[in-house]
């Protein structure tokens, strides 16, 4: 019984040792690599510019005083504070006060004589009333301010500017300007007055405009001045361009076949928030860089290109 136990427990084992002998080897085929589907894109060149906003007040240079040309009353008045007002518009009529005693009097007995003693005070230019200093009635005496005329062709925004940075105006033509409720007017920049704020250094510069409408005096608008400019510049567009937490390094996934894309570390340049300036190194225009799927990819990453 003993033996027939050993046999059998031998029996067992060489079935087990057989049986693990001739399991089939599998074929040292490895799995395939996981591709990451990428979209790619194409260097470009565009002209690139950072801008600065800096804030203009609006104003108009010229202000005419309408002063009275006689002594007298104020017999009329044709315009009120706020007014737009014509060149050669009356504004003012004025009567001397003789006329005022002694006018319908000898208009009574020499009605062909048309004696009136008024006088008729008219705008020199168009523009708008900012001041009104007397009311109907009121006694005047001759070269007395009636009222204050703004000059309409006379409008600029002021913009003062920190003197270190004037180069930046003194190299713009032409500027953007956008108003509180978003409307934009081109601004054409002046030569910067000769004097500096003493507390502030800041120089101020005149653009000059051309608006359809009126724009009060004192608004506030917004000047976008070009601080650098690049034209022809090496670009990619933004989500091609990736970075680490801090944001002191910053790479491309470039491709160098169909299926493989490799990092490379780039030297970024201006920022418009749609394309990104490449400095360096300098990539031909045909090379192509991954556009979407790109975020953590590995150096030398195996990807499949999306239609």
């Amino acid at each position: 019984m003993k033996n027939w136990k050993n046999k059998l427990a031998v029996s067992m084992l060489g079935l087990l040792l057989s049986a693990c002998g001739n399991t089939p080897k599998e074929s040292a085929q490895e799995a395939p690599d996981l591709q990451t589907p990428v979209q790619v894109t194409l260097a470009g060149h565009h002209d690139m510019a950072s801008y600065i906003d800096l804030n203009a007040s609006a104003t108009y240079l010229e202000k005419s005083n309408i002063k009275a040309s006689i002594n007298g009353y104020l017999r009329d008045m044709k315009v009120k504070m706020g007014d737009v007002v014509n060149s050669g518009q009356v504004l003012f009529s004025l009567v001397t006060k003789e006329a005022q005693a002694i006018g319908n009097s000898i208009n009574r007995l020499d009605p062909g004589f048309k004696f009136s003693g008024t006088s008729n005070i008219r705008a020199a230019q168009a523009g708008f009333i900012t001041m009104v200093n007397h009311q109907k009635g009121d006694y005047v005496t001759e070269g007395e301010t009636l009222a204050v005329l703004s000059n309409k062709s006379s409008l600029v925004f002021l913009l003062d500017v920190p003197y270190a940075m004037r180069q930046n105006l003194v190299n713009n033509a032409v500027v953007m300007l956008t108003l509180p409720d978003g409307e934009k007017l081109k601004g054409t920049i002046a030569a910067p007055l000769a004097t500096v704020d003493s507390i502030a250094q800041t120089q101020r510069f005149i653009i000059r405009v051309n608006p359809v409408h009126a724009i009060p005096e004192n608004l506030v608008a917004v000047a976008r001045v070009i601080n650098v400019a690049h034209p022809n510049a090496l670009t990619l567009p933004k989500s091609a361009l990736l970075s680490n937490e801090t944001e002191d390094e910053f790479w491309v996934m470039k491709l160098i076949n169909d299926s493989t894309a490799v990092k490379v570390i780039v030297k970024k340049g201006i920022d418009d928030g749609k394309q990104i300036e490449i400095l360096s190194p300098a990539f031909s225009s045909n090379e192509r860089f991954v556009l979407t799927g790109n975020y953590g990819l590995a150096d030398t990453a195996k990807v499949k290109i999306k239609p």
